[in-house]
């Protein structure tokens, strides 16, 4: 695990174009080009931090990543995660989770937020292993395709 660098950012933007693609599981629906990319997840002002994990190749197995949020109080920063889906490698997640958490702590906040749709069985199940409990869900959000899905936020206490 080590912090997202500008070297990573060509890996980390098609992992996670591909989970776009197959669908379902994220509220990204549009793919991102590698200046997007940067400016979600590295640059952008509501950055926090974003981590990646490293298989044995040195290739990005996934990342996650923390951000400010209007929508959130102060003390709260809204957490993302994501797999590479092939070749898969197990516990990406839970690995990049502890070092996501100290990060969280270090920046001052309370809690993190995790908002899932409710159609992303893996995420909830992933989140609610890691100890988040359920918030407050958000219904009907429609999706590109005019498909309504739920938002359900779940809180991790980091104090």
């Amino acid at each position: 695990m080590r912090p997202l660098r500008r070297e990573d950012i060509g890996e980390a933007c098609t992992l996670l174009n591909n989970i776009i693609v197959r669908g379902g599981t994220t509220a990204h629906q549009v793919a991102f080009d590698e200046a997007g990319f940067a400016e979600a997840f590295l640059e952008g002002p509501w950055c926090v931090a974003c981590h990646v994990a490293l298989d044995n190749d040195t290739r990005v197995a996934g990342f996650q990543s923390i951000e400010t949020s209007e929508r959130l109080p102060d003390d709260c920063a809204d957490i993302a995660s994501f797999a590479r889906l092939a070749p898969k490698l197990r516990g990406v997640g839970r690995a990049l989770f502890p070092v996501t958490c100290q990060v969280a702590r270090d920046a001052g906040y309370k809690w993190l937020n995790a908002t899932i749709r409710a159609d992303n069985v893996e995420g909830l199940r992933y989140y609610t292993a890691m100890g988040f409990k359920d918030h407050s869900v958000l219904r009907d959000v429609p999706l590109a395709d005019g498909q309504k899905v739920d938002r359900i936020s779940k809180r991790f206490a980091l104090v």
